[in-house]
This record gives structure tokens, sequence and C-alpha cells, in this order.
């Protein structure tokens, strides 16, 4: 079977302008409600929302394909070789803060031939970023490329801490590696590897406990920027709970620092 990542391409975008137009009217004018999961993480009507609204044109555009998203799960037929792997919201703390950095996530992966497709788009910062295999990124309709640093020093570095940091025995490697850089950054979510796909941030170690739906649009646009993106044993994996992603310069090294004083199985 023939796959065009272009034509997946030009769906996912559709797919995003649908949930752009779900989501910021609930943002800029705060109606809706704020729900806590059995995590304890946010989710709110416009997650939903837009979780539904994506799965309904996604059934009508590719009955064939199956939906896997943080709101509603599995939908679609089990035997498809083709999943889109949706975050409606990634960032919905923020969302529901009033903090504009939050985006939905939209990704194709096809069971043999990996990630196809994904965007990434952020409204409340007027950003997009998109990518498809073998045709590189885009951010705002300009070609992405990451960056040339090739030393810690001269690296501006972005770390996401959590708890789950302290619980690997880390958080003062990451500490320190964060101190050597010549910046630290904690912006978070989505933003922070788009950032290293744009070349302008160099390295982003996201939280533990990450999941598919967080990662994969972002692993594509990263790797098709010229990229490395990992979890913390090195494997090229968008399936968590860890992510790391860097120019591909200083990926070996940022990897060394964050070994696990006991060993980690993920």
């Amino acid at each position: 079977m023939s796959i065009d990542p272009l034509a997946e391409l030009e769906l996912a975008h559709v797919l995003a302008d649908l949930c752009d137009e779900v989501t910021m009217p609930l943002f800029t004018d705060r109606s809706f409600t704020v729900e806590h999961k059995a995590d304890h993480s946010e989710v709110t009507e416009a997650d939903r929302k837009a979780e539904a609204m994506l799965a309904s044109h996604l059934a009508a555009a590719r009955p064939e394909h199956r939906l896997f998203g943080e709101e509603f799960g599995y939908q679609g037929p089990e035997s498809s070789p083709f999943t889109w792997i949706v975050d409606p919201i990634d960032g919905t703390s923020g969302f529901a803060r009033g903090i504009p950095i939050w985006a939905t996530l939209i990704a194709l992966e096809h069971e043999t031939d990996g990630l196809l497709a994904s965007v990434v788009s952020a409204p409340a910062l007027g950003r997009r970023w998109s990518a498809a295999k073998g045709h590189g990124s885009t951010f705002n309709g300009h070609r992405c490329q990451v960056s040339r640093v090739d030393n810690i020093s001269e690296a501006q570095i972005n770390v996401t801490l959590n708890r789950g940091w302290d619980e690997l025995g880390l958080t003062a490697a990451l500490t320190t590696l964060s101190l050597e850089g010549r910046r630290s950054r904690g912006v978070g979510d989505f933003w922070q590897h788009c950032l290293v796909a744009e070349g302008v941030m160099d390295i982003a170690i996201d939280a533990v406990g990450v999941q598919p739906y967080d990662l994969a649009a972002v692993r594509l646009v990263v790797t098709e920027a010229g990229g490395s993106f990992t979890d913390i044993n090195g494997r090229s994996s968008h399936a968590g709970p860890t992510a790391i992603s860097s120019n591909g310069r200083l990926h070996s090294e940022v990897l060394s620092r964050l070994t696990p004083p006991v060993p980690y199985n993920e």
C-alpha cells in the first residue's frame, strides 16, 4: 500500500484547524470547567470537545485508520496499521490558568514505517509546527533546522523538573547540567522540543511520566529538523515515560550525564 506523508500532513492540518476552532474561543472567554483525573492532572470540556470533534472528522476522512487520544483512548479498527496519536490540549494546566503555552498535538504512525506526519498547533501563541517523513519540518511555514552548538557551555538548556527526577536520583545532575549551559530555561510541555527543532534551544529534557500522545508529534518535528529524540536510555522512541531532544551534537553527553544511580528500566 502506497503511503503519502504529505497527503496525511494535509489532513493533520485540517484536523488542527478544527481543534483550534474549539479550543481558542473557550480559552479566550474562559467559559469552561476544570476537573481532575485519577492521576490528579487537569481536564476541561475543551479537551474532550476537541478530541471528540477530531475523532468524528477522522472517522469520516480515514475510516480505515485507528485513533489513540489522551481523553478517550483507542477508537477505530483494531487491525489498522495506521494510528493517529492525539493530545487535544497538551498543557491543560496552563490552559486552565490562562497561560498561552498549550497546543494540540496530532501525529500519524504506521506500524512498520513509523511516524509519517505531525502537526503541533499552538493558536494562543500564534505558532504551528509540522513535519512529514522525509520532507523536513516547518514552523509557521518556514523550514526548521536544529542548531550546530557542540559544547554544553554554549547551550540553551530546557529542563522540566518534577518528582519523577527525584525518584530517579537525578535532580542534582539536572541542576548541574543546567548551570553549566549558557542559559537555563523551563518552558515545559511541547514548546521546549519545538524550540529545539527551530534551532533556538539546544537541549530539552522533559518531565518523567510523559506519554506517547505527549511526544509523538514533537518527536517527528525534531527529527525531521535534523535533531535527536530519545528516552533516557538512548532509545529512539515516543513511548515515554522520559524524553530528551537535542540538536544531536550534544545528545550523547546529555545521556551520559543522566545515568541513574540505580539501573532504570522503563
